[in-house]
This record gives C-alpha cells, sequence and structure tokens, in this order.
C-alpha cells in the first residue's frame, strides 16, 4: 500500500496530512483582506506531490481541476523557503529510523573539488573548435559560390577610393 488508501488513486491519505498540516507556516495577512479566496492548503499539497510524483510540468496541473499550477507553485515555493518539506523529510527519517533502524555506519558521502585529471592543455578548447583554423567555408565568398552551383559572380558590395 502506497500512499493513498481510498480515493482517486493520487490523492494524499487522512494520515499523511495530518502529519504535514501542523507543519505548514500561517497563512500569510493579505491588505486588501480575501478578495480571492486562497487554495486550501491540502488541495495544493495534493497538486504539489502529484507534480514530485509523477515528473509532470507545473503547468499540467490547470487539466487536473485541483488546483491552478500558478498556486501550486506559488505555495511549493513558500513551504520550501519555510522549510516544511526539510522538517517532513527530517521526521520521516527518524520514523523509519525508529521502526526499521538506520545503519549510519554503511553511509557514505562522495565528491570531488578538483579539476579533471585528464582535462588541460591536451584536451585542447572548446569543442566547437577543435582543430579549426582560420574562417571556415561559411564565411568565405569563394566557398559560398563553389557550394551554390553558380559560376556567375555577381558583386556584393562596392566600394570607392577617393
Amino acid at each position: 500500500m502506497g500512499l493513498v488508501s481510498n480515493d482517486d488513486g493520487w490523492r494524499m491519505p487522512d494520515w499523511l496530512w495530518e502529519r504535514i498540516e501542523p507543519l505548514l507556516p500561517e497563512r500569510p495577512f493579505h491588505p486588501l483582506g480575501c478578495h480571492n479566496p486562497r487554495v486550501p492548503d491540502r488541495d495544493a499539497m495534493d497538486a504539489i506531490l502529484l507534480v514530485l510524483r509523477t515528473g509532470m510540468q507545473w503547468n499540467a496541473l490547470n487539466a487536473t481541476g485541483v488546483c491552478s499550477s500558478s498556486a501550486a507553485h506559488r505555495r511549493f515555493q513558500e513551504w520550501e523557503q519555510a522549510g516544511v518539506f526539510h522538517e517532513f523529510w527530517r521526521q520521516g527519517l527518524l520514523d523509519y529510523d525508529a521502526v526499521v533502524g538506520i545503519d549510519w555506519a554503511w553511509l557514505a558521502a562522495d565528491g570531488a573539488m578538483t579539476k579533471a585529471p585528464l582535462g588541460g592543455p591536451r584536451t585542447g578548447p572548446n569543442p566547437t573548435d577543435r582543430a579549426k583554423k582560420g574562417r571556415n567555408g561559411r564565411s568565405s565568398a569563394k566557398a559560398r559560390e563553389s557550394r551554390s552551383g553558380s559560376s556567375t559572380r555577381a558583386p556584393t558590395a562596392t566600394t570607392t577610393r577617393c
């Protein structure tokens, strides 16, 4: 059984919402009042989790009818900056550690902060410039003429000296 217990197949179940809702920040105050009702937090979270689970584009949310893409993305940014997703992840790790256990001795981190060992002057310049000397055929008038198959030499510009 995944996150969905009994709905249309992708909305979060009540038990998950009960864990997430206390982590959400207070609604921001609007100086003009509530002229345009805010999308319910649960609908916004359903839309965010749908995007994160499926990899669909934010704009595709408009077709689902749950929440507009702009509202969901705005709420995602707001909640990410407030640390909601980080705290939810942290709590999930603590729960997993309590139930199953995390063997911290087997964890490893890898990274490199040095230059590539096979890079350098042997590699050469940018791949688009490698082994090119001088002007290319597209910038040469003779090459353009011969590639087009035309034997006429029409002047492209005239210069006069005084």
